[in-house]
C-alpha cells in the first residue's frame, strides 16, 4: 500500500508539474482595443489595460490587468560633461508592486495607490480577478478558492516573465478580500513575495468557528441578486466610511452597481455568492503564524466589516469584525510584522485618506 502511494503521490507531482508547464504554453496577452462593455463591465478604466487569455478548469478565461511603469524623474545638469565612453551597463530591473482588490472593488480602484508606488519606483501589476469586474465571469461552471486565483495570478506574472528569482521577489498588497488573497498568494509562493503588505484584509477571525451560521449556496444568491446601487452604497457609507459620503467614494460604488445590473449580472452573482462561500470554508486564520514575507498590516480600527455578521444572532454579531482588536492580535500572531492603525478611520484607509495611508506605506516601505 506504501509502495502504491508513493507511485501516486510521484504521479501526481508529475502532472502538477507538467500543467504548471504547459499553464504558460496556451496563454497571450491582448492589447485591444475592447469593447466598451467587457465582460459585463462598461466602467471606463483611466488607465489602459490589457487581457491575460488562459485556460482554468477546463474554460477558456480572459483576465483583465493594469501594466504600468515605474516613473523615473529625469536627472538635470547644469555643468558641461566631457564625453566618456564606457561600456553600457544593463538598467536594473524594477521593482514590482502585485496590488490585489477586494469583493467591492475592482484593480482600477487601486488608482491613487499605483500613481504613488510608480513615483516611488515600482512596476504595478493591478489583475481584475476572475469574476470580478472586466475579467470573465464563468458563474456555476467555476470552483472559486483562493488557492485558484492565486495561481491564475502567478501564472500571469509568468508570462510576464516575473516571476524569475533575479527580480528580487514582488511587495504584494491586497484589501479586503484582496488581503486574504495576498496572504495565501505568500504563503504558495514564499520565495516570489518579499513584502506583504494587507489592508483591512477580511479573514483576521475564523467566522464558522466564532459562530456564523453557514448559509447554504441559494440563501447568499438570493442576497447577491438584491444587490443594487442603494444598498451598496448605504452598506459602504456605513463600514467604510463611517458615515461620511464624498464623490471619490461614490464613483467605486457607481461601479460595482454597473456590475450588478449588468450585461453578465447574473454570471456576476452566482460568482460572487460562491466568493462568500469561498471566504467562509477557507480561512487563512490559522496560517498566519506561517506567513514567511516581511508583513505590514494596515488597520482602519474603526472598520466593523465580518462576512456574516448580517446574518448572525446577536451574541456572535456583536463579537465580530472588531479591528481594534483583531489587528493587534494578528500582528502578535505574523513572525515578522509591522502593525500601522489608523484610529479614525474605516474599512478603507487608502481611499479615506490616501495622503496618510501612502505616507505609511512608503515610510515602511523605504525601511
Amino acid at each position: 500500500m506504501l509502495f502504491l502511494a508513493l507511485i501516486w503521490a510521484a504521479s501526481a507531482v508529475a502532472a502538477i508539474a507538467s500543467q504548471s508547464k504547459t499553464a504558460t504554453k496556451n496563454t497571450t496577452i491582448d492589447n485591444g482595443p475592447f469593447p466598451t462593455d467587457l465582460n459585463g463591465s462598461n466602467f471606463t478604466y483611466p488607465h489602459p489595460f490589457q487581457l491575460f487569455h488562459f485556460g482554468s478548469q477546463g474554460l477558456p478565461l480572459e483576465m483583465a490587468f493594469i501594466d504600468l511603469p515605474p516613473i523615473v524623474a529625469p536627472t538635470t545638469t547644469t555643468k558641461p560633461q566631457r564625453v566618456r565612453y564606457t561600456r553600457k551597463k544593463p538598467n536594473p530591473k524594477p521593482k514590482i508592486a502585485l496590488l490585489l482588490h477586494g469583493k467591492n472593488f475592482c484593480s482600477i480602484t487601486w488608482s491613487t495607490t499605483a500613481a504613488t508606488l510608480q513615483k516611488a519606483g515600482y512596476r504595478i501589476i493591478i489583475p481584475d480577478q476572475i469574476g470580478f469586474c472586466k475579467s470573465s465571469k464563468p458563474g456555476t461552471l467555476y470552483q472559486y478558492s483562493l488557492h485558484q486565483l492565486a495561481l491564475n495570478t502567478y501564472s500571469l506574472l509568468s508570462v510576464l516573465d516575473l516571476t524569475d528569482p533575479s527580480n528580487n521577489g514582488i511587495t504584494v498588497v491586497g484589501h479586503s478580500l484582496g488581503g486574504m488573497l495576498a496572504t495565501r498568494f505568500s504563503l504558495l509562493y514564499p520565495d516570489l513575495v518579499s513584502s506583504l503588505v494587507l489592508v483591512n484584509p477580511i479573514g483576521l477571525e475564523p467566522y464558522l468557528e466564532l459562530g456564523v451560521p453557514y448559509p447554504d449556496l441559494s440563501v447568499t444568491l438570493k442576497t447577491e441578486q438584491t444587490s443594487n446601487y442603494m444598498s451598496i452604497k448605504g452598506y459602504e457609507q456605513s463600514n467604510y466610511y463611517l458615515g461620511a459620503w464624498a464623490p471619490e467614494y461614490n464613483v467605486w460604488a457607481m461601479m460595482l452597481a454597473q456590475i450588478y445590473a449588468g450585461t453578465e449580472a447574473q454570471n456576476f452573482v452566482e460568482g460572487q455568492a460562491r466568493v462568500v462561500d469561498m471566504v467562509l470554508t477557507q480561512p487563512v486564520f490559522y496560517e498566519f503564524p506561517r506567513v514567511r514575507s516581511k508583513t505590514l498590516l494596515m488597520v482602519g480600527t474603526k472598520d466593523t466589516t465580518a462576512i456574516g455578521k448580517q446574518w448572525s444572532p446577536p451574541d456572535v454579531k456583536e463579537k465580530l469584525g472588531r479591528y481594534e482588536l483583531i489587528g493587534k492580535e494578528t500582528a502578535n500572531r505574523m513572525p515578522n510584522c509591522t502593525l500601522v492603525e489608523f484610529e479614525d478611520l474605516g474599512h478603507a484607509p487608502q481611499i479615506q485618506a490616501p495622503d496618510r495611508f501612502h505616507a505609511a506605506l512608503l515610510q515602511w516601505l523605504r525601511t
